[in-house]
């Protein structure tokens, strides 16, 4: 029996409500004879709270990191009481301990006023323990025979603590000595986003990395499917909180999906497609709330749609950086002389535009910014916009069918577009306007590129 791996996010185990629905979910998972993992993340804004702690303590505020650490001990402790797990002395033994290293770990951050990247892994990886212990126990007195897995023992990573990069073939090989043998007869139970590095010290995957950890576990247990549970119907045409009447995409391609979560979309992780792709696993979204809803099904070649554009996608808190210089005509090595100073700061670029004295590029991370700038500006001249924002528009027609590119673009005429661009894969129009115009030129276009009537059943 092939494994399901069933990721849950931290909307869906918000509280103990949102906890036995998920056991619900998957008790009738196994019910219809499928062989369900569990991938839980943290008890929804946990992570936030537990990072907080982290900056409290190394600007040395005593009261704050105590009221605040009791206050996530009450949380952990009210939810487990609410399941019936009040009288479980095994899992009150290992909250214990996961709480006495947080504490100890905040400690330190206080002596040391400053919390490096290793300590806020390990404060960090609290929320998604406490979590999982808590769904599997919740399981087991529900009549489903869970055991809890140390995502840990099963994520391997190098130590690039806070952003750490999985290491796919140890992660194959400590999957199926370790989970795969559960499948079907127990269901095992794991945090998402946590793993150890190779010299044994916690790390994370960097923050939404659950749905990596499932994908990644999906891949080495070669899984039949791997959902994502999370709390929308699936992936919409376009941003809710901008688009009143965004529809869900029934079907979307890996390279679909792929693009839309790089620029933007918040349902899916961009990297939790590739593992999926490599063993041609369908990942499927679905909404704890609504479980009997279809959601979204991604795969490497979903039928036609209706629509010739997937949807939309958008980021924002962009910043455009131009570089220019008239020595560039002709220069060689210039170019890689300029994306030298993006690898040195570790920031990743999203758009780049060029001309024959010119390179735009937007960031999303302007931590090294000034750095960056003042790098950049010992080869060229440079300029910095801030406040910008970037919107995709994503199908995998517009490879095949140059029109509907010029259909993007002439549905934005009067818009201040910044830059324009539109990559190798083809399967992107990508637009870098200011922030300000992001919410009208999205309901725009998504009013002139998806209000199409649906075809006749």
């Amino acid at each position: 029996m092939r494994a399901l791996v069933m990721k849950f996010g931290g909307s869906s185990v918000v509280d103990a409500a949102a906890i036995s629905r998920v056991i619900t979910i998957v008790a009738l998972a196994r019910e219809r004879e499928r062989a369900p993992v569990v991938v839980v993340s943290a008890l929804g804004g946990t992570t936030d709270r537990l990072l907080g702690l982290a900056d409290a303590a190394s600007r040395g505020q005593d009261e704050a990191v105590r009221e605040g650490l009791l206050a996530v001990s009450q949380r952990h402790t009210v939810e487990a009481a609410s399941l019936g797990l009040d009288g479980n002395g095994e899992l009150a033994g290992a909250m214990n301990a996961i709480f006495d290293e947080l504490r100890a770990t905040l400690d330190g951050v206080r002596e040391r006023r400053a919390a490096d990247p290793p300590a806020l892994d390990v404060i960090a990886a609290a929320g998604e323990l406490l979590s999982s212990l808590i769904v599997s126990a919740a399981m087991a007195t529900r009549g489903l025979p869970a055991t809890w897995i140390d995502a840990r023992d099963v994520i391997a990573t190098d130590d690039r603590y806070t952003c750490a990069a999985p290491l796919s073939d140890e992660i194959g090989t400590a999957a199926r000595a370790i989970v795969a043998p559960l499948v079907g007869s127990r269901v095992p139970v794991m945090g998402g986003f946590i793993g150890r590095s190779t010299s044994g010290t916690t790390t994370t995957l960097g923050r939404g990395g659950s749905d990596y950890s499932a994908s990644l576990l999906g891949a080495a247990i070669g899984a039949e499917e791997i959902q994502i549970w999370t709390d929308v119907d699936g992936m919409l045409t376009a941003d809710p909180r901008i688009v009143d009447d965004a529809e869900i995409v029934k079907y979307l391609s890996f390279a679909e999906a792929a693009e839309l979560a790089y620029f933007g979309a918040k349902v899916l992780h961009p990297a939790t497609i590739f593992p999926a792709v490599s063993r041609n696993i369908p990942v499927r979204i679905l909404n704890s709330h609504r479980p009997d809803g279809q959601g979204t099904l991604i795969v490497a070649d979903p039928p036609p749609a209706h629509r010739p554009f997937a949807a939309l996608a958008s980021k924002r808190g962009i910043t455009v950086i131009d570089i220019t210089s008239s020595r560039m005509l002709m220069s060689h090595g210039f170019l890689r002389r300029v994306f030298e100073v993006f690898d040195v700061h570790e920031t990743s670029v999203d758009v780049v535009t060029t001309s024959e004295v010119s390179v735009s590029v937007t960031i999303d991370d302007n931590r090294h910014a000034p750095a960056i700038v003042a790098s950049l500006l010992e080869i060229a001249e440079v300029n910095v916009e801030e406040q910008m924002a970037i919107l995709a528009v994503v199908g995998d027609r517009l490879a095949i069918d140059s029109s509907l590119a010029a259909r993007v673009l002439g549905s934005l005429r009067g818009f201040p577009l910044r830059m324009l661009s539109q990559a190798a894969s083809r399967r992107n129009v990508t637009i870098v306007l200011p922030q300000s115009y992001l919410f009208a030129a999205m309901s725009h276009l998504h009013k002139e590129l998806f209000a199409v009537a649906e075809p006749a059943s």
